[in-house]
């Protein structure tokens, strides 16, 4: 792993990585192993994390937790060795799919059950004013909406979503309504 870390394009990309996590509202701690973990050709033990990365071990531990939670990173065992060792996915799509997917269970889908329990509480009342109302019922659909189409899409083969990305705004030439430009 040494030698890994000596390369300056291996640095850049830890560090930018984690530049970029804060703004992904990751732990810049966390993105940055992740990005270790992702260029590493073998597993790594948590000691070899602390030391390659200059965290602290406690950040590291807390870092490998979070990413399991999210299924990209998994510990495996290396034979001869007691300690735990750490893989990241490498495949980028289901790399996305798994991350994209926690979110939705965390961020979207909370949402989505409070804006639904606005929306029964405030159903004939008339001491709220109605644009109030209005919006919050917009939100709940809106966001609803979304929660559905996302759960429709990842039922979809990789090979087709990857198509679809790659139609980019194409896609809609198919749509009804449509011109055929």
């Amino acid at each position: 792993m040494e030698q890994l870390l000596e390369i300056p394009e291996v640095r850049s990309f830890i560090l930018h990585w984690g530049e970029m996590g804060n703004h992904w509202g990751v732990n810049r701690s966390v993105a940055q192993v992740h990005a270790l973990l992702y260029l590493s050709d073998r597993p790594l033990h948590a000691e070899e994390i602390t030391i390659g990365l200059g965290l602290a071990r406690s950040n590291v531990s807390t870092a490998l937790k979070e990413l399991q939670s999210y299924a990209i990173v998994r510990r495996v065992h290396v034979e001869a060795d007691r300690r735990d060792h750490f893989i990241a996915e490498t495949d980028l799509w289901d790399m996305l799919m798994k991350i994209v997917s926690e979110r939705k269970k965390r961020e979207i889908d909370p949402t989505i059950q409070m804006l639904g329990g606005l929306a029964e509480q405030l159903e004939g009342r008339t001491d709220v004013p109605e644009h109030v109302t209005q919006r919050i019922q917009r939100m709940h659909e809106f966001i609803g909406t979304l929660g559905h189409w996302y759960d429709d899409v990842r039922r979809l083969p990789k090979s087709t979503l990857v198509t679809l990305m790659k139609l980019g705004s194409k896609v809609s030439r198919f749509l009804p309504g449509k011109s055929k430009d």
